[in-house]
């Protein structure tokens, strides 16, 4: 076995700066997730991109867990497939967890207990360090040595890594700024594992960081916040969910920012203060009732959303279809994850592409909005409220687990504070003063929208809301010209609406011949691999859908090149059939690229795809 004290029999590792990746394995429900967080924040701190992927099961503890950090000073974070450094605190992941060490690499491990020769990799260097027993040694509870044995390995990574201490110190003083007794043992535990490093090992490693400033206009936030955020933006006051990995942060994050803004202080004569809230937020008994509650919100003239997951969306198709009909604004957050059925409920996918596309019987189409990142979160959970009520319809936000779930290094959030609701074609009293009488879908505009009223406002604005055949007046019918013509007028509208939705995000290359087209998280991944491809003489043009319905811009694309490589996280290609079945391009041009494993996309998933099909 390779060690620290016959490291010289290794080959020598080239010294890379800013430029390595790590994987943490450990058990769930050990309180890692600390500790590789706060290296992950130790890391933004010091200027230098990075991400960390969170490979957790779906079970409250005893299964593996992973953690990986791959930190590139030129800002390509996708997820790697091999490691520089492999952190094996999981006895029973040893072999398949040194296994994915690169040749050269190294393997941290805790050496109270002696590792098993069969485990041994002459291309890899171990290095074991006594993290139980020195936990033991210098705690008293049995509890307090399991959690601080997590700080004590990230002291031992800072002192390999050359990570600023001075930073992680900070972090954790933040952290437990109200909690005297945890703060000290903390940062016992980090000095512990710190000072054993320096004393015993080669620090720092081959690889490893020096600060820059390459973060300096940016912040580190997951999808969920983010989303959260831009509903409260957006000026969203109802939500009604039902709790389903991995959305549910998405309504812990609005509830705690409405009780945050949403609560205006009421002030008694008496003297004291009272407080109301400006928000109504209901757990409902499933996810169709959720929905329900968002459409008569949103009828009565709220902004009112939900988040779910695939389950959640399959289950609410009955009432996506009578929005979608009777025109009744609604977002729906939909973090995908890996399906069918209950699937993998902690893995990440794009798997309701289509179902999202088409949800419900009979002749429905959705708008669409596929962020790629936290960033975009934020962005299109507003625009996601402005288009449902200019469009009268739902509109599904499709994020996934690795953007929701995951921090990601994006630049800061920006806000303009003169943005004005678009609320739609909505009559006033004063707008009906001047109407002979009104019809809730008729008198359409270019977009082929109609005029809606919110209840109460003027009884000569009423309506009757129906799911089932109406007219143009809203009046029941099962005349076919007459159910048509409401049925067509809505596809015209759908037509309508890519015209106002974000176009597709395209980067074009000198000679390009061959296309990559892709969606949602894949697009860090691909943006690398397009860089990787260029290097190695294929260059390729990327686009990104960022909406449906597609623009006009999209089959351009897809005609302009000879192949076009569409690149999914799901099985049957769902993307590609959207784009063969919407744009109606040659289909045999399009080449489907589909990793649906359930972790995120890496760029050499992308590079070998492409080169295997291309034959070279």
């Amino acid at each position: 076995m390779t060690t620290l004290d016959n490291a010289q029999d290794v080959a020598p590792a080239q010294v890379r700066v800013n430029d390595f990746a790590v994987k943490l394995a450990n058990v769930n429900g050990t309180g890692s997730a600390s500790a590789n967080g706060l290296l992950m924040r130790a890391i933004f701190r010091m200027g230098i991109p990075v991400s960390g992927k969170n490979l957790f099961p779906s079970n409250i503890q005893g299964l593996p867990t992973w953690y990986e950090i791959r930190v590139n000073g030129s800002g390509w974070t996708a997820r790697a497939l091999d490691y520089d450094l492999m952190v094996a605190m999981n006895a029973q992941t040893y072999a398949a967890d040194i296994t994915e060490v690169r040749s050269g690499g190294y393997v941290l491990y805790d050496s109270t207990w002696p590792l098993d020769a069969a485990l041994d990799r002459e291309d890899v260097t171990f290095l074991g360090v006594p993290l139980a027993q020195m936990c033991v040694d210098a705690f008293d509870k049995p509890r307090e040595r399991l959690l601080l044995k997590n700080i004590c390995y990230a002291g031992v990574l800072v002192a390999l890594l050359d990570v600023d201490l001075e930073v992680v110190s900070t972090l954790l003083d933040e952290t437990f700024a109200k909690k005297e007794k945890l703060r000290e043992a903390n940062q016992r535990a980090l000095r512990l594992g710190y000072d054993y490093a320096r004393e015993h090992l080669a620090c720092p490693l081959p690889f490893h960081l020096s600060a820059i400033d390459a973060t300096r206009d940016s912040i580190l936030i997951d999808g969920n916040t983010a989303t959260a955020l831009g509903c409260l933006y957006a000026g969203a006051t109802v939500a009604a969910w039902y709790p389903i990995t991995p959305s549910t942060s998405v309504m812990d994050n609005f509830t705690s920012l409405c009780r945050t803004y949403r609560r205006e202080a009421v002030h008694r004569p008496d003297g004291t203060t009272d407080y109301r809230n400006d928000y109504l937020i209901l757990q409902a008994e499933d996810e169709l009732a959720a929905l329900g509650m968002v459409l008569g919100a949103n009828w009565n003239g709220a902004r009112a959303f939900t988040a779910t997951s695939g389950p959640g969306i399959s289950l609410m198709n009955e009432l996506l279809g009578f929005g979608y009909y009777t025109e009744i604004p609604a977002v729906l957050i939909d973090v995908q994850r890996t399906g069918p059925s209950t699937g993998m409920p902690t893995r990440t996918q794009q798997g309701d592409i289509l179902a999202c596309a088409y949800a419900s019987h009979g002749d429905t189409k959705h708008l669409l909005l596929f962020p790629a990142n936290p960033a975009e979160c934020f962005d299109f959970a507003v625009q996601a409220f402005d288009l449902a009520e200019r469009f009268q319809t739902p509109v599904i936000v499709l994020t996934d687990l690795d953007i929701g779930m995951n921090d990601w290094v994006v630049p800061t959030l920006t806000w303009d504070d003169t943005y004005l609701p678009d609320r739609g074609r909505v009559l006033t009293s004063a707008d009906l003063d001047l109407m002979t009488e009104f019809h809730r879908f008729a008198d359409e505009d270019a977009d082929f929208v109609t005029p809606r009223t919110f209840p109460g406002e003027d009884s000569r604005g009423a309506y009757f809301v129906r799911g089932s055949g109406h007219d143009k007046y809203g009046g029941y019918t099962e005349i076919p010209d007459k159910y048509q013509e409401v049925v067509d007028r809505l596809a015209h509208k759908h037509r309508a609406a890519a015209d106002h939705m974000p176009g597709p995000a395209v980067e074009r290359r000198a000679e390009a011949r061959v296309g990559i087209v892709t969606v949602g998280s894949c697009d860090l991944a691909v943006r690398e691999a397009a860089e990787l491809l260029d290097d190695g003489g294929i260059p390729v043009d990327v686009m990104r859908i960022r909406s449906f319905p597609f623009q006009a811009e999209v089959r351009e694309f897809l005609d302009a090149h000879e192949t076009c490589f569409v690149i999914e996280q799901n099985r049957d290609a769902q993307l590609r059939s959207l784009l063969v079945l919407e744009t109606g391009a040659d289909q045999s041009r399009l080449k489907s690229v589909l990793v649906y494993g359930g972790f995120p996309l890496s760029a050499e998933h992308v590079v070998d795809g492409v080169r295997n099909q291309l034959g070279g």
